[in-house]
């Protein structure tokens, strides 16, 4: 008796090693019937052994009464009832008793047994009560030689047959309850992990779409912006001292400030028409959680890519012209023949020479900026290098914040294309950024 079935029974109500009350007062009833049989059948036991009549009766009782521990002791109940076979009582016990062996979880070959032992007992004292009768009645008629084994043989099977039957027949069936339980409450197990991973997967979209929006407000937004702070602090030292400068610089603006609106114009408008997010959320199962602002950059670049008049390479040059004309000194280079890649490839490449040109003019302002770019036969190179700014504190002077994120966002979104993205300080003082996506992105 495990600790489990003990609390289950006692969540059940039932005492001892019943798991039901009804199933008390059965197994009571029963034991109570068997005891009054073997009761009255132990009179006539009595007179022929020679004993008291209160012997008997008392041994009839006894015997009857263990009727009531067939649930937990099914296999005692059967002997019990062989044992007393000889002094013909106990047959509401040997019925009751096969049957109770028979549902339980006994191993076949036990409960063969004691059904064999049963019906040879029970045969046995057919043959020799069928034997008495015939004797005591045999000046009355004349019994056949096939009638005694014919009537032994099938009082013996009517007596253990049916109830060994039934009782096979009712354990089967209760296995198959508990088997069909035990995987109703396995399929449900099973329907609440695929629901929590659903969740997840819907979570890890959530997250991927708020990162992508992220991402593209910052590519759009930080350059022009960061542009138009510093021809608007240019304005402002050259606004008394140079007017025609200052009314370029206020042009500048202008046209900084509508391109940054057309952008986020064209921005939003995807955002309205929605991507589909759940081609992405179905192989969240299969990236591990670093790789969600992977995911998530790739995810912006394909985007971007679908979308009409997205930036291109071959509109760095435009990039750099404006970088120029707020005052910054670039160098451009180009090597290798120059052609059109993927919109995707395009686009990232472009992407990474923007934030780097708004790097410098957010923490270099003034200093010495090179643009190289290399089309090679599988690849497309790109790295932005400046030198030490002239005066540190220039750095800062246009008072532009910086939210660290740049750097992530342009290596997120070059590992999604399955490129190479390298940062950091040069032996000069200054900042080195280099990217290498392979064309076929």
């Amino acid at each position: 008796m495990t600790t489990a079935g003990e609390v289950h029974r006692a969540a059940a109500g039932g005492p001892w090693w019943w798991a039901r009350r009804r199933a008390v007062a059965l197994d009571v009833g029963l034991a109570a019937a068997s005891a009054v049989e073997c009761a009255v059948e132990g009179v006539p036991f009595a007179h022929k052994a020679g004993l008291p009549v209160w012997v008997g009766i008392a041994f009839g009782v006894l015997t009857g009464a263990t009727l009531v521990l067939r649930r937990r002791w099914p296999i005692a109940v059967v002997l019990v009832s062989v044992a007393v076979t000889p002094a013909q009582m106990g047959v509401l016990l040997t019925v009751v008793g096969l049957y109770s062996l028979a549902a339980s979880e006994m191993p076949r070959r036990i409960i063969g047994a004691l059904a064999g032992m049963s019906f040879a007992g029970t045969l046995i004292v057919s043959v020799v009560r069928v034997q008495q009768d015939s004797a005591a009645h045999a000046e009355t008629f004349q019994v056949a030689s096939w009638v005694v084994p014919f009537l032994a043989i099938t009082t013996a099977l009517g007596v253990t047959a049916p109830p060994l039957l039934l009782g096979l027949y009712v354990g089967a069936r209760r296995r198959l309850m508990d088997s069909l339980q035990e995987r109703n409450e396995s399929l449900e197990r099973e329907l609440g992990l695929l629901a929590e991973r659903a969740e997840e997967r819907a979570e890890w979209a959530r997250g991927e779409e708020r990162t992508r929006i992220a991402r593209e407000m910052h590519d759009v937004v930080a350059h022009r912006v960061s542009l138009m702070v510093v021809h608007a602090a240019a304005l402002q030292a050259v606004a008394r001292k140079d007017p025609e400068k200052a009314v370029r610089n206020a042009a500048l603006v202008g046209d900084m400030g509508r391109q940054a609106l057309t952008e986020l114009r064209e921005m939003l408008g995807v955002l309205r028409a929605g991507e589909p997010v759940p081609s992405r959320a179905v192989a969240a199962d299969r990236l591990p959680l670093e790789a969600v602002g992977v995911a998530a950059a790739a995810a912006a670049s394909r985007a971007e890519a679908e979308t009409d008049g997205g930036p291109l390479l071959s509109e760095v040059e435009e990039l750099v012209e404006q970088s120029r004309a707020a005052g910054m000194v670039v160098q451009v280079s180009v090597e290798g023949e120059v052609r059109a890649y993927a919109a995707a490839v395009e686009q990232t490449a472009y992407r990474v020479v923007q934030e780097a040109l708004t790097n410098v003019h957010k923490h270099a302002a003034g200093a010495k900026t090179y643009v190289r770019l290399a089309h090679r036969g599988s690849e497309v190179a790109m790295q932005v290098e400046n030198d030490p700014p002239p005066v540190l504190a220039e750095a800062s002077s246009a008072g532009l914040p910086s939210g660290g994120n740049g750097l992530v966002g342009m290596k997120e979104r070059v590992a999604g294309l399955g490129g190479v993205f390298v940062s950091g300080p040069t032996d000069a003082g200054g900042f080195r950024v280099s990217a290498v996506l392979p064309t076929a992105a």
